[in-house]
């Protein structure tokens, strides 16, 4: 190939020394070394006598000419070693007029340093002894080597063909499962297999590999095994070995080529262990230049597939004598066994790609398919350079044979115009067509298409066409877009200092009084007694009595003083006059909650062991209780009541990834899309290795059109779990919303890689999954809160023995007072229930683009029928958590043409479900019915399809649908919601007992205000008052903060005379 080094570079060869040898008649044997290059000889060394040891000190220097377009060239230095041959001088006999010699060894020398910019290497080459040579029966430890070494007197590349330079190195392994008319026996053949590299202009290189050695099947080629050199002629057996150089394998899953999915393994076992194959197990290696790199990039952009030609020629000896020239026309003309596999190179256009290797199919050689698929215009072993197929030739890409190429392919002329197009008969497929007229001429190129033949091959470069970027670089890049926030530093003074002087004067006082009190009445009164309410009263009247007149009332009013005045001045910021009356009034109205408040909280957390026991310690809400109620209010189109709850999550713990991811979900939903940024990067700020803050983080960047943050997010995202088939499908995504079709393959390809070998995990690990066991509130793929069991700390024992006893079926007479309540009362109690589940239906009319939650209902991703498997339904399960629905309609496009997807009931759920939060129900109708055709027992149709009659209205047959639902074996995706759906049903249809057991199993599954308001309800209805009391009880320890459903229990409380159902 064309470089711009300087040519007449000497190159040298010094060998110094050599060890361990051996003559054939023993000791002190002469020997002396024979330099060779490119077929060429260098010289010879003088003959020097082994000494007692085996050393013999050659001190033999020798060199060749390099030239930039002559004899030597740089490919030659990348794939042509320097054979060093050690020969014995055999003791002359009588009447012998010459010296005899015998070959005793060979050694090999890479010139591969000099390309790397190297002036001067050393190295212990090994000896190789020939068949038959004294050397190969040496002393146990002993190494026959050469020390050699390799000099240039400048580098023979300059830096900037250094660094923008490439190597690529192709190996050919083997054609396995090849026709059955290759046969051992019978005239010899030559294997061969050839390819063009491109180099600069229109010139391209050609690179051959030949002497393929035809092998029965039986066994499995060993791995690992080393590669050989791609020159004939070699004499010692172990200096056809490539040094360091080695066939690995690897599983077919990992491969790039063709034959590497699940149902090929089979095929390729048989095809490897049994059957015929060719075996070549060789290395070429071509030098690509700073422009040759371009015109190679540029060339696999242009067109994906190469053409890799096999055949088979005769070998034919050549008679002495006689003349060997042969009719050209008629000896060109015949190519036996013409066959060709497309092998597509795009994968060396990835990211940080250095390497592909897999197994090509090989069809027959057709001039049409060939060009519609390649765009070459001629064929390697046909059209170019057929003397190269001869067997007299000594190299395959040796000197002999690069004349004759370069000729022919300037005198090459383009086929006519109906040699390359009459075949075309498709621009899209990827195998050849059955009816081509080329194919059925090629009737023996035919026999590897039946033969299942393929090629294993290799091409690995030095360098990666594309660079990657590192992780630290990307790392570096996340932080510079958003910085880490460390969390505040707690200020010792403020308000929090005076809340914790003012708790500390509370605890103080209150042990005082008690101190007093057990001074008056004895501390045995306190303890283990009931006292009537009489007796408590007196005891108070003659404790206060007491505090007066003593004066220690005001003292500790005294002592509350400073601790107040710091709340007033560090919690309220007060420090400047009230305008008027009104003002000040509400101030202190305000202030005497809020310490009071206080006052119960601090009493609580103090109380002594011994007051503990009668009272009802309040359970604080947990974190998913509060997710829970937020999607509760989310569905019921409550929207300010969905982010109070948001909010104070994030105000209970604000350093808490999740918290923020729920909330920006929540905000992407209602089409906030700066909050939800906000939200999102604060996450990714907390923890700038958290995969979902980063996918996030990429999606919105992508909706606002920061397409260089949204790369810089995705990758970070790969690099950090490269196994993640999220994080590669949305990579995808951006490079098809970019138009790089080339990095968009590339992230497929390795998400479907990475899906392939989970799937593959999974399958070789599965487990019985004991579906009764205790799950935590967990969120859907759409956002809804999945049901489960509650954990210990959520609901207490007195709560799980109510819900026991309420689910068994009672066989007591209801009370009459039942029978005889009053219908306003009726429908006083009825109301917050009737007016909560017609809050599904209620449409709020809200600002443009505004979605509505209310349509939420349960995906078909957790059902009887298995999930698909294909990378686009794994993105679109995460899309439709994160309520980025934005993005689920291309994927699912995507998912249409996958190999492995198309049209399934969870892709035609997501689709109804997508629909149904438009409110579009005319197409959420037609996509149920596609789905309830595919899988009529999957319990997420039932349920979607109960939720859609629900929103319109059909409550006959929502019913239905959900008592099917509920009546399945295995659970929908998610059973809250229809659960409070159907309750409410049975509650306006009077079915006060089916309502109570149906709310009572949302209840268990995840309690929350709404389902303790429908037990109640439910209860009170069927005159059950005393469980209906317990229910509104829990129903407020709950937290519920709808004021509309507080004043109705309120005012049942009053008609009906239930207590204060507060702890």
């Amino acid at each position: 190939m064309d470089t711009s080094s300087a040519a007449g570079k000497p190159v040298q060869i010094t060998v110094m020394d050599g060890y361990d040898l051996k003559g054939s008649k023993g000791d002190a044997a002469v020997t002396f070394v024979r330099a060779e290059f490119n077929n060429a000889v260098l010289g010879d060394s003088s003959k020097i006598t082994v000494s007692s040891e085996g050393t013999a000190k050659y001190n033999f220097t020798s060199s060749f000419e390099f030239t930039s377009d002559g004899a030597n060239t740089l490919d030659d230095l990348a794939h042509k070693p320097v054979f060093l041959t050690v020969f014995e001088v055999l003791p002359k006999e009588k009447k012998q007029k010459e010296e005899k010699t015998t070959i005793l060894g060979q050694a090999v020398v890479d010139l591969l340093p000099l390309l790397e910019g190297e002036c001067t290497f050393e190295i212990m080459a090994p000896l190789h002894p020939v068949v038959g040579s004294p050397l190969e029966n040496l002393r146990p430890g002993a190494k026959c080597c050469l020390e050699v070494t390799v000099s240039v007197s400048e580098a023979l590349l300059t830096t900037a063909q250094i660094l923008g330079g490439n190597l690529l190195k192709v190996t050919l392994e083997a054609a396995y499962s090849v026709p059955e008319s290759f046969v051992i026996t019978g005239p010899q053949q030559n294997y061969m297999v050839g390819l063009q590299v491109p180099s600069i202009g229109e010139k391209d290189y050609p690179i051959f590999f030949r002497s393929g050695i035809l092998k029965l099947g039986g066994e499995r080629e060993p791995v690992p095994r080393p590669k050989k050199w791609p020159i004939s002629n070699i004499l010692a057996p172990g200096a056809q070995y490539i040094p360091d150089s080695f066939i690995t394998g690897g599983p077919y899953v990992e491969e790039d080529g063709e034959l590497n999915n699940p149902e090929d393994k089979d095929f390729r076992n048989q095809a490897e262990i049994s059957k015929k194959r060719i075996v070549w197990d060789l290395e070429s290696r071509c030098y690509l230049d700073p422009p040759a790199v371009a015109n190679f990039q540029k060339r696999i952009a242009d067109c994906r597939f190469w053409p890799v030609e096999i055949t088979r020629i005769p070998i034919i000896p050549v008679i002495k004598g006689k003349s060997a020239k042969v009719d050209k026309t008629e000896d060109e003309a015949q190519v036996f066994f013409h066959g060709v596999a497309y092998v597509n190179m795009v994968p060396l256009l990835y990211p940080g790609v250095k390497r592909i290797r897999g197994a090509y199919r090989v069809y027959p050689y057709a001039d049409g398919i060939v060009y519609e698929k390649t765009k070459c215009l001629f064929s390697l072993f046909r059209d170019l350079g057929h003397q190269s197929k001869l067997g007299n030739v000594t190299g395959v890409n040796s000197p002999l044979v690069k004349p004759i190429l370069s000729k022919n392919l300037r005198e090459e002329k383009p086929p006519k115009e109906k040699d390359t197009t009459s075949s075309i008969k498709s621009q899209s497929s990827d195998n050849p067509l059955e009816g081509d007229t080329s194919l059925n001429q090629n009737s023996e190129g035919q026999q590897y298409v039946e033969a299942g033949t393929y090629l294993l091959l290799e091409f690995e470069l030095e360098k990666a066409l594309v660079p990657k970027r590192l992780s630290e670089e990307l790392a570096s890049r996340v932080k510079e877009i958003i910085p880490i926030r460390p969390a505040l530093v707690r200020r010792t003074g403020g308000a929090q200092k005076a809340m914790d002087d003012y708790h500390t004067q509370i605890q103080n006082i209150a042990t005082a009084i008690l101190d007093e009190y057990h001074k008056m009445f004895g501390k045995e009164l306190t303890t283990g007694k009931d006292l009537d309410n009489q007796t408590l009263e007196d005891h108070k009247c003659q404790l206060n009595y007491e505090l007066n007149c003593s004066g220690k009332y005001f003292a500790f009013k005294e002592q509350l003083k400073h601790s107040v005045v710091k709340i007033v001045r560090e919690k309220y910021l007060k420090t400047t006059a009230f305008e008027n009356q009104e003002e000040l009034q509400a101030f202190i109205s305000e202030l005497y909650i809020f310490l009071v408040d206080q006052m119960h909280v601090i009493l609580n957390q103090n109380m002594p062991e011994e007051a503990q026991g009668s009272t009802a310690v309040v359970t604080p809400t947990s974190s998913d209780q509060l997710r829970l109620f937020a999607y509760e209010a989310q569905v019921n189109e409550d929207f300010p009541l969905a982010t109070v709850y948001y909010e104070e999550r994030l105000v209970r713990d604000n350093q808490n990834v999740e918290h923020w991811l729920d909330y920006g979900s929540f905000c992407l939903l209602t089409n906030d899309v700066h909050k939800a940024q906000e939200c999102f990067r604060k996450a990714l700020s907390l923890n700038q290795t958290n995969i979902d803050s980063l996918l996030l983080c990429g999606l919105l960047a992508i909706m606002m059109e920061h397409y260089d943050q949204a790369e810089i997010f995705f990758e970070d995202a790969t690099c950090l779990e490269p196994a993640n088939v999220v994080a590669w499908t949305l990579l995808g995504l951006f490079y098809e919303i970019q138009n790089n079709d080339i990095r968009m393959e590339m992230a497929f390809h390795e998400a479907n890689k990475q899906l392939n070998a989970k799937l593959a995990k999974e399958k070789s690990t599965a487990e019985t999954v004991d579906i009764g066991g205790k799950l935590e509130p967990s969120l859907t793929n759409v956002g809804v809160v999945r049901t489960s069991s509650p954990t210990k700390g959520d609901v207490t024992q007195d709560t799980i023995s109510m819900l026991d006893e309420l689910l068994e079926d009672t066989t007591k007479t209801q009370p009459e007072s039942a029978e005889h309540r009053k219908p306003s009362l009726q429908h006083q109690v009825l109301s917050p229930i009737q007016r909560n589940s017609k809050s599904f239906t209620k449409e709020k009319k809200g600002s443009k683009g505004h979605m509505s939650t209310s349509v939420l209902a349960s995906p078909a991703f957790h059902g009887v029928s298995p999930k698909s498997s294909s990378i686009f339904m794994e993105t679109t399960r995460f899309l439709m958590k994160v309520n980025a629905v934005q993005f689920v309609h291309r994927v699912l496009a995507h998912e249409l043409m996958h190999p492995q997807g198309g049209p399934s009931c969870e892709y035609y759920l997501v689709l109804a479900q997508t629909h149904l939060l438009k409110k579009d129900f005319e197409k959420t109708e037609e996509y149920l019915q596609a789905a309830n055709q595919m899988d009529y027992l999957n319990p997420n149709v039932w349920g979607l399809k109960g939720h859609f009659f629900y929103l319109n209205g059909n409550f006959a047959e929502a019913k239905e649908c959900y008592e099917r639902t509920v009546s399945f074996v295995v659970d929908a995706a998610e059973m809250h919601f229809i659960y409070l759906r159907l309750g409410s049903i049975y509650l306006e249809e009077g079915e006060n007992e089916k309502a109570k057991n149906t709310y009572m199993m949302a209840c268990k599954r995840s309690p929350s205000c709404l389902t303790w308001l429908g037990v109640g309800i439910a209860c009170y209805r069927a005159g059950r008052k005393l469980e209906a009391e317990q229910s509104y009880k829990y129903t407020l320890k709950l937290k519920l903060k709808d004021e509309a459903l507080l004043q109705e229990i309120h005012m049942v409380q009053d008609m009906v005379g239930f207590g204060n159902p507060s702890f």
